[in-house]
């Protein structure tokens, strides 16, 4: 029987799509912390009190970064290069979702306007990652191999998806609520639809590696489908909603940076 805990166990058992998994995590991860850490950088001069929170940021993602190659060097893997049509946060940037690169590359200090966008496209990516490290916390929390890992990196997930809501909600009271809004909405539909595409590809590239049978690759691919139709017709909106969290502050210490999985 067909079940999330099975399918990621089967691509945990074998070392070529395990060996994927992690590079494609890895390579987000890596993407993620360079934005954060040009974020942290450029942050206008008026709200350079966020600027130790969005390095915070960064450096958790350049964290988890190390982690995946941590998990593949400990199992003798090196990492393969990350398929474009697999490739969630490049599809992002394609789609206008976030800052542009191009931008971030250069040394002029970003806008409020800027920062409110930062946040609102963290706010819609960071509950997508929530809730798949929920997804494998609950059923490989006490896995030998992972378990330490994957509880470390959805903790780090929470604290950034909380951030995201303080943060917003804090310009929102500013007066920048119907912006966040706009923004927001925006985001939670492109991100959909990208995330529908990614899991495709990568689902597909699964298949060729673990030799699925046609049938197999259907169900989860309609499966794949059936999630997307379910978040276009709203479910989206889980993505945009803001409410101050439990965890306040939950950037404003210190990172933690070592990793020790090899």
């Amino acid at each position: 029987m067909l079940s999330a805990k099975s399918l990621f166990q089967e691509i945990l058992d074998d070392d070529e799509s395990f060996r994927l998994f992690c590079s494609i995590a890895a390579s987000g991860e890596s993407q993620g912390g360079w934005e954060n850490g040009r974020i942290a950088a450029l942050v206008p001069e008026s709200e350079r009190a966020l600027a130790p929170k969005v390095a915070r940021h960064g450096a958790d993602e350049d964290k988890h970064g190390r982690i995946f190659h941590a998990l593949m060097k400990k199992r003798g893997l090196q990492p393969v290069p990350v398929p474009d049509e697999a490739d969630y946060t490049m599809l992002l940037e394609r789609h206008g979702i976030g800052l542009a690169h191009e931008q971030l590359r250069r040394d002029e200090p970003l806008t409020v306007q800027d920062i409110v966008t930062y946040l609102a496209h963290s706010r819609v990516t960071e509950q997508r990652a929530s809730e798949q490290m929920e997804l494998l916390r609950k059923h490989f929390a006490d896995h030998p191999d992972i378990g330490r890992a994957v509880k470390m990196i959805s903790n780090d997930e929470d604290n950034h998806l909380a951030y995201c809501h303080e943060e917003l909600l804090r310009f929102a009271y500013a007066g920048h609520g119907r912006t966040i809004q706009r923004v927001l909405r925006e985001c939670a539909l492109a991100e959909i639809a990208v995330y529908r595409d990614v899991s495709l590809a990568v689902m597909d590239h699964m298949g060729r590696i673990l030799g699925w049978p046609k049938a197999k690759s259907a169900v989860l691919a309609a499966g794949i489908h059936a999630v997307y139709a379910y978040e276009r017709a709203g479910g989206w909106r889980r993505m945009v909603s803001l409410k101050m969290p439990q965890r306040r502050d939950a950037l404003g210490g210190p990172a933690t940076t070592s990793v020790e999985f090899a």
